[in-house]
């Protein structure tokens, strides 16, 4: 997996915010996505709005990429044997929800093991996600479709 990729992809779906601020579900949250515990002892107690230096920012990205990837392999058994690209729309889904949440979604999960990337897309589709984050989960559905598309051919 081109992990330069996938920060570059995340970033921009995601956004970057030097300060801490409230997710669309509520949650505070600071620089991209970062879902801040109470683990995040500086910030933690902090009013929305406090500021959160480049390093700190960066910090939080790496750590969350390692743990995307690492919840990644446990979802999908073979995550590492996927074609990247679909490795790169999993990653990205959980980013965005995290693995208790995405691994809710039964029904796509047992596409993937199949390899069955039309019934990927269209399990994407049949979710509150895809109604909560209409325009990043049509681009990740899109994605795959051409996944699909390109083995159609082959």
């Amino acid at each position: 997996m081109n992990l330069i990729k996938l920060q570059d992809e995340l970033a921009n779906d995601e956004g970057i915010k030097y300060e801490t601020y409230y997710c669309s579900l509520g949650h505070l949250t600071g620089g991209i996505g970062h879902l801040i515990t109470e683990w995040d002892t500086e910030y933690y107690d902090q009013p929305v709005g406090t500021k959160v230096p480049n390093e700190q920012v960066n910090d939080w990205f790496e750590r969350d990429i390692k743990t995307t990837i690492n919840d990644c392999n446990l979802l999908f058994s073979q995550f590492d044997n996927l074609p990247e690209e679909i490795q790169h729309v999993l990653a990205n889904m959980c980013f965005q929800l995290g693995r208790p949440r995405l691994s809710k979604f039964k029904n796509m999960i047992a596409a993937v093991h199949d390899l069955d990337w039309e019934r990927m897309a269209d399990e994407m589709e049949d979710s509150n996600w895809f109604r909560q984050t209409p325009e990043r989960a049509k681009r990740l559905i899109t994605r795959v479709d051409r996944q699909f598309a390109r083995e159609s051919i082959a």
